[in-house]
């Protein structure tokens, strides 16, 4: 299936790539139309940050950050941030590639644009995404987009293929705080000689399912390795509230893509089709009075 603004067929054989290994990359996929909208409004928050001299509730900015020599580790939801990235993440060519992966429609979590700063950008430690954002089901999938080219030296996303089917660790330290990393005794056990680095021209596509077991080393170079990340679910399944980053989110999230939500939800093999979304008429719910002798709101 050739989707539009995409420069691959993604065809039956990468989506049983996917659903097997847990991962594709896909090599510069993203147009440099694209990739020059994109950047241009990741270069502003980088101008907006020199004023900063701490973090804000928008941009992380890393040890040694000054106005001089800005140092950013996140950009938190770009798609409440920016039109551009907006567009990009439920009208583009990302939220295309998403609902081809989940079945035809998708429901959009978060975005986040991790700056992965040159000259010691900070590694992040093995972990998996679930336990950070539950949902009703493991179909949750992140889409990054190199917004330029990363080599070995840039700490490239790692993954273990097919680590997606196995266990889900336990991301607290032995001390029993949030460590949103796996413990040393888990890591042992990983077969990290199976690790993919996931390098790639600018406008490459990593994409990973929330269960991949995933990390990147310090970006030793000379240069930024800025990833743009989205992530979206199947049409049926759904963050769980006051769980984790979900209790965080932007007002973009849950939007539906490519196809009204209907819907339904699947727990324990069991289907239900819950009451609307009435988030939509500001909140006002009906009682089950009203709905029963059918009374407008």
């Amino acid at each position: 299936m050739q989707l539009d603004e995409l420069n691959v067929s993604l065809d039956s054989v990468l989506v049983d790539r996917y659903n097997q290994d847990g991962y594709l990359l896909l090599d510069k996929l993203i147009t440099s139309q694209w990739l020059d909208r994109l950047r241009a409004v990741a270069a502003e928050f980088v101008e907006a940050s020199r004023s900063l001299t701490q973090s804000s509730k928008a941009i992380d900015i890393a040890p040694g950050h000054t106005s001089e020599q800005p140092k950013l580790r996140r950009l938190v939801s770009p798609v409440d941030m920016h039109p551009t990235f907006h567009e990009f993440a439920l009208q583009g060519p990302i939220a295309k590639l998403a609902c081809a992966l989940l079945g035809g429609s998708a429901r959009f979590h978060h975005s986040k644009l991790n700056y992965k700063w040159a000259s010691g950008g900070e590694e992040v430690k093995w972990h998996q995404d679930i336990q950070f954002w539950p949902h009703t089901d493991f179909s949750p999938l992140t889409i990054g987009v190199y917004l330029d080219a990363v080599d070995d030296e840039m700490g490239p996303m790692g993954v273990i293929p097919g680590s997606h089917q196995g266990q889900i660790y336990d991301l607290y330290d032995d001390q029993g705080q949030w460590a949103g990393a796996m413990q040393d005794n888990d890591i042992e056990q990983l077969e990290l000689d199976k690790v993919v680095w996931l390098k790639g021209d600018a406008g490459s596509v990593t994409i990973h399912n929330a269960c991949m077991i995933h990390g990147s080393m310090p970006n030793d170079s000379d240069r930024g390795r800025p990833l743009l990340l989205q992530t979206y679910s199947a049409i049926d399944s759904y963050p769980i509230g006051c769980l984790g980053a979900n209790s965080t989110l932007g007002g973009a999230s849950g939007t539906v893509i490519q196809g009204p939500s209907e819907q339904h939800l699947r727990v324990q093999g069991r289907e239900l089709k819950c009451a609307p979304d009435w988030s939509a008429s500001g909140g006002r719910a009906p009682t089950i009075f009203g709905s029963q002798q059918r009374q407008k709101l």
